[in-house]
């Protein structure tokens, strides 16, 4: 009978539920070991709960009242039926104690047959109006009885089956699982597009024909089916035996050392040819000494008569084989020699041709530099990089590629020191510094230097208000910092110590894309009037460092 609906009203009588513990516990059993069809139930649902064996197995929200409860089974009363002694059960609890264990009562042992049986529709109806909690693990929902199966169909908790791998899950994590849990889900090998369960990918790998793998000898990566070949012909370091091994040569070696070998061994080659065609010819000639083990010499080699090299054709074979290897290895050597020599060759030229481009490299790098005409503009990237250095403690100087003050003019550099954070009175600035180096305008050029230098930090802000960090300092012609350099570059620099701290970066942009921009402008004697119509005053320096 349909849990949905209830039909009809009967005024039944409410009997006290005082059991026969002794027979409802034997009847209990009975009914829970064996299986009784008591109705039809409208819809399917869990076996648990559709089939009408016993009572409902149920969790009630309050607790159920015993005068609902079924004395044989112990559960909430299922299409409840009354005796004519006034007590409640389950119609198929009933039916099955009333066939097993004989036509009495279990709670009182009255007479009792089937046809006295009615059906109880008053407790049938409050019963199915009781407030019960969704069975399904994980759900909190609360319902009338009357509506748990039809909650059952749609409860995200409840369990149903993966159709893959036939395992049972909560609903609500099916799709999940088919997607990827399953152990049987489908996916596709990303070398041949072959499509395959999952737990079968794993041995599908191993043998893939168009999966990449890596030769064992070289590392080279092939596909699968391409490996027996490479093994074969190309790899340059797998096992091969020498060509005369069927002579009897011994060795194995890897391919690549093979042309080496054979290089190296030839007179050994033609000695074991020689000694299996004698072997060969001997047996044909005179077959006893050969067998008794006489030992070779090569006089016997040339009184070996005619006929006996045309009656044996292996003979023949051998003698062919033997003109054919030894102008291979002949064509071989004249080879190799040549490769030697076109080795060399090129060896040369390549220095030569590495030696001109570093040339031109430095012509390209001394025009660039010439066309600053006093004004430089050092670009710093990865100056994080630098920070961290220095937060370690690790030493960063920096020196900038050269550039000149003019055409003609003279050649000088910057040179950047991020000072470490344990650095006495200057820790952690940065210090800049202006050398002179070897320029090509040299020796038509006044010495000490002496002019006007403009440092700056450029604020990389993209409004109107910037606001650079900048220095002027004068030169002093008496410092070694400014005399004619006598190597590449002056040892000796002048410019600050303190030129700007760690923390001012952080103020404006400076750094910008991780990059610090440094300027650098230089006035000879003959325009430093122009630095001082700016309105600068040069600041005094820390000397010359």
């Amino acid at each position: 009978m349909s849990l949905l609906h209830s039909e009809g009203s009967c005024g039944g009588r409410e009997a006290e539920s005082g059991c026969c513990a002794a027979m409802a516990s034997a009847c209990s059993a009975a009914a829970k070991e064996e299986s009784c069809s008591g109705g039809s139930s409208a819809g399917s649902a869990p076996a648990s709960f559709s089939e009408e064996t016993q009572g409902y197995d149920v969790e009630f929200d309050p607790p159920l009242e015993s005068k609902y409860e079924c004395p044989i089974c112990l559960m909430a009363l299922r299409e409840a039926v009354q005796t004519p002694c006034g007590h409640r059960f389950c119609k198929a609890c009933i039916v099955k104690s009333i066939r097993d264990a004989g036509h009495k009562c279990p709670v009182d042992n009255e007479i009792l047959l089937e046809n006295q049986l009615f059906p109880d529709n008053f407790a049938k109806r409050e019963i199915l109006s009781l407030t019960v909690k969704c069975p399904n693990k994980g759900c909190s929902m609360k319902m009338e009885l009357r509506h748990l199966e039809d909650h059952q169909l749609q409860c995200d908790f409840s369990t149903v089956e993966c159709l893959q791998c036939q395992g049972t899950f909560p609903k609500n994590r099916l799709k999940e699982h088919m997607t990827h849990e399953c152990p049987r889900r489908q996916v596709c090998c990303p070398n041949c597009a072959t499509s395959m369960a999952y737990e079968d990918k794993e041995l599908h790998d191993q043998t893939c024909p168009l999966a990449n793998i890596y030769c064992e000898y070289c590392n080279t990566v092939l596909i699968r089916e391409q490996m027996p070949n490479h093994y074969d012909n190309d790899c340059p370091t797998a096992p091969v035996p020498c060509f005369y091994s069927a002579f009897g040569c011994p060795e194995k070696m890897q391919r690549n050392e093979l042309a080496r070998h054979m290089q190296e061994f030839t007179q050994v080659h033609m000695r074991m040819m020689a000694q299996t065609f004698q072997n060969i010819s001997v047996t044909a000639a005179n077959p006893v000494p050969f067998i008794n083990g006489l030992p070779f010499e090569p006089a016997l080699f040339s009184h070996v008569s005619h006929a006996a090299y045309n009656c044996n054709p292996e003979v023949e074979n051998f003698k062919e084989t033997i003109q054919q290897l030894e102008g291979r290895l002949v064509r071989q050597d004249h080879q190799i020699r040549e490769l030697i020599a076109k080795m060399e060759t090129q060896n040369t030229h390549m220095a030569e041709l590495k030696r001109t481009i570093r040339n031109l490299e430095g012509k390209i790098t001394e025009m660039e530099a010439q066309q600053c005409n006093g004004i430089y503009i050092w670009k710093i990237e990865n100056f994080s990089g630098l920070q961290k250095a220095q937060e370690e403690e690790r030493p960063v100087v920096m020196h900038s590629p050269g550039f000149y003050t003019g055409k003609p003019g003279y050649k000088l550099c910057l040179r950047l020191h991020i000072q470490l954070p344990t650095a006495q009175r200057c820790a952690n600035f940065i210090s800049l510094f202006v050398h002179t180096m070897q320029g090509e305008y040299d020796s038509h050029l006044p010495w000490p230097f002496q002019g006007t230098i403009r440092l700056s930090i450029l604020d990389q802000s993209e409004g109107p208000e910037r606001q650079n960090h900048e220095e002027v300092m004068e030169t002093k012609p008496e410092l070694l910092a400014f005399q004619r350099p006598t190597i590449h570059r002056n040892p000796k620099g002048f410019g600050y110590v303190t030129f700007m701290h760690l923390e001012t970066l952080k103020q404006r942009t400076f750094i910008k894309d991780d990059t610090l921009l440094v300027r650098c402008e230089v006035l000879t004697r003959l325009d430093l009037s122009s630095v001082r119509r700016e309105g600068f005053q040069a600041r005094s320096t820390d000397g010359a460092v």
